[in-house]
């Protein structure tokens, strides 16, 4: 079983005469840098000079500066900016800043699991990764809850990496619901495979699948986005509330019927056994080096794939209904 750690495992004293410096003030960084600002400790952020992260960080009240001068500055360095720029920060702006004793954090395993940041042996190199997007971070905060945290320690050089480590998860407020104990390896492959298999790659294809099918046998687009995309979220929201168990429970007997005996028809053993290929192009570093790759060459392959999604009918037509439904904020 798991190891989790709450509130009276977390000593919030053990930031307190320290600077964090956060390194992008996006989604994750303008919450977790408030949160830990609100917990008493004290928040230095970096962004680029001039652009909206660094106003909104200034307007937000706090010191904002270049990422160097926040490594300079900072004794616990948090990384979140976008993944795909980490290793070029750290050449360009930290690595240089690191000195013994520092702390370097990550909410996400990508680059230290597969070598694009390799970090000196006299600093501490951890993770804290909640779970949950960065809006609903800060909004449980106030409320006085938070998100599940995963922990990870990549490199222990003082002896208390995962003592500060799990007060930087009190101070964001996740020791409130648990902070479990992984790896850099385990969230790393288990979030890629996730993603991939199943939540941006395996659902979004099946209710692409599932739409065109009814489409291309005579039924209406519309009836065919209500069925297929519209009432995913309810049950999304089922099985978020209580499982799978709850679902069924929710459903009609001629849903949980049909779902039983014709779900296993859809993912069969032939998506088990892709399934089991796309874990091992994460686990042996495959799918890591097509994406760096990718980002070298200005991601031509991913530009050409996302303009034909949003060229897709189900777009379209997703569009126009939802304008039916005004309690629905309009999305990009």
């Amino acid at each position: 079983m798991a190891t989790i750690y709450y509130d009276k495992d977390c000593d919030l004293n053990l930031l307190k005469d320290k600077v964090i410096g956060i390194i992008g003030y996006g989604s994750q960084g303008h919450s977790q840098a408030q949160n830990l600002r609100d917990s008493g400790l004290q928040v230095i952020v970096a962004e680029a000079e001039g652009s909206p992260g660094w106003d909104k960080a200034k307007e937000d009240g706090f010191e904002v500066l270049t990422a160097d001068l926040v490594a300079r500055k900072a004794d616990v360095i948090m990384i979140l900016a976008p993944d795909t720029m980490h290793a070029k920060i750290y050449s360009q702006a930290i690595e240089d800043e690191l000195s013994a004793g520092k702390m370097l954090m990550f909410a996400h395993g990508f680059n230290i699991h597969y070598g694009q940041i390799v970090t000196p042996e006299d600093v501490d190199v951890t993770m804290i990764a909640p779970k949950c997007p960065g809006h609903m971070l800060r909004e449980l905060y106030v409320e006085g809850a938070g998100p599940p945290a995963l922990i990870a320690v990549h490199q222990d050089a003082t002896g208390k990496a995962k003592e500060l480590a799990l007060a930087y998860a009190k101070g964001i407020g996740s020791s409130h619901a648990g902070i479990i104990e992984t790896t850099f390896a385990e969230e790393t492959e288990t979030d890629l495979f996730g993603e991939q298999a199943v939540l941006c790659g395996g659902v979004a294809n099946l209710i692409k699948a599932g739409f065109d099918t009814l489409v291309e046998a005579g039924y209406q687009p519309e009836i065919a986005y209500f069925e297929c995309m519209h009432e995913m979220k309810l049950i999304v929201d089922l099985f978020y509330k209580g499982g799978l168990n709850y679902m069924n429970y929710s459903v009609s007997d001629t849903a949980e019927y049909g779902g039983y005996t014709r779900g296993t028809r859809v993912v069969d053993e032939m998506t088990r056994d892709e399934m089991v290929e796309i874990l091992a192009e994460i686990q042996d570093g495959s799918f890591a080096k097509e994406w760096i790759l990718e980002n070298q060459a200005g991601k031509p392959v991913f530009n050409a794939l996302r303009r034909m999604e949003s060229e897709e009918l189900i777009e379209e037509v997703g569009a126009e209904l939802r304008q039916m439904m005004p309690w629905l904020k309009k999305s990009k």
